[in-house]
């Protein structure tokens, strides 16, 4: 699944290239807006929170053209937000006229075209068409966004020590505590900050610094195709246990290890060096 500086990217590269334009024709593959047209709107923007994306679209200017209809059949006619996530398989591609698309077209669940550009999310695992006053009601649920304007740190904190056994590594992967962490920073993080990822959040030595290095190191990934927690670019050298289990510790040159830990139900793998990082006893 991508992280929330991935999805950072897409929206920044969708907002240059979308904002401002008329939309003259749209397609939503999904049946829930099937019938759902907004060509004749123009784009406000694209922003991410968290690792959500939020498309901002303006009322109609000709209110007789373009309106379509919602899933309850009334006519779309104030500004809407759409909202779509990547999930584990999509992504967000932005085409000129005429060029040919670098996925297969069956995979498209939203079409966005303007004069300029044609942007087609692939594969979304989430797409939904809300009124602009109703954004919360689809990202209201998340905690301080690592890479927003808003961020603060202090009601992160806040939001982790709320419950002190509760094993970091699912603490910082839930999105309700802080918006943008993913598999890989959960791992690289735990790792950075010498704790297993089982290792209960109040016995966390330094909790306000592993929050400080998620967001600096979200921050200086977001404008990169490929992230680095290491510092270096070179391919297989850019992650310090992250997919790197049976290899030896860049540190120690013990055995990376790798399990899935979590509830049954969001279990994740996760990765990490038995000797730099203590697996704490168990209950």
């Amino acid at each position: 699944m991508p992280e929330g500086d991935t999805v950072w990217r897409t929206a920044l590269h969708l907002d240059r290239a979308l904002s401002g334009d008329l939309l003259v024709e749209t397609d939503f593959r999904v049946p829930a807006y099937a019938t759902l047209d907004l060509a004749g709107r123009r784009v406000e923007r694209t922003l991410a929170r968290g690792k959500h994306l939020l498309t901002r679209v303006a009322a109609p200017e000709d209110p007789g053209s373009g309106t379509g209809a919602t899933t309850s059949e009334r006519p779309a006619t104030g500004a809407l937000t759409l909202h779509t996530h990547l999930k584990m398989e999509g992504s967000w591609h932005l085409y000129r006229p005429g060029t040919r698309w670098r996925r297969p077209a069956h995979e498209a669940r939203v079409v966005l075209r303007t004069q300029a550009w044609t942007a087609v999310g692939f594969a979304l695992g989430v797409v939904e068409v809300v009124d602009r006053d109703a954004e919360d009601s689809v990202v209201g649920h998340l905690g301080p966004d690592l890479l927003g304007p808003d961020w603060d740190e202090d009601e992160a904190l806040r939001r982790l020590r709320a419950d002190p056994r509760r094993p970091v590594g699912e603490a910082i992967l839930d999105q309700r505590n802080l918006a943008g962490i993913g598999n890989l920073y959960k791992s690289e993080l735990c790792f950075l900050a010498g704790v297993h990822p089982r290792l209960p959040v109040g016995e966390v030595p330094d909790l306000p610094r592993l929050v400080r290095r998620a967001r600096a190191a979200l921050d200086a990934n977001k404008e990169r195709v490929a992230q680095t927690l290491t510092g270096d670019l070179r391919n297989g050298r850019q992650t310090w246990v992250f997919r790197r289990d049976g290899q030896p510790c860049r540190r120690c040159g013990t055995r990376v290890r790798v399990d899935m830990l979590g509830p049954a139900a969001r279990e994740r793998a996760s990765y990490w060096c038995p000797s730099c990082q203590p697996e704490p006893p168990t209950a």
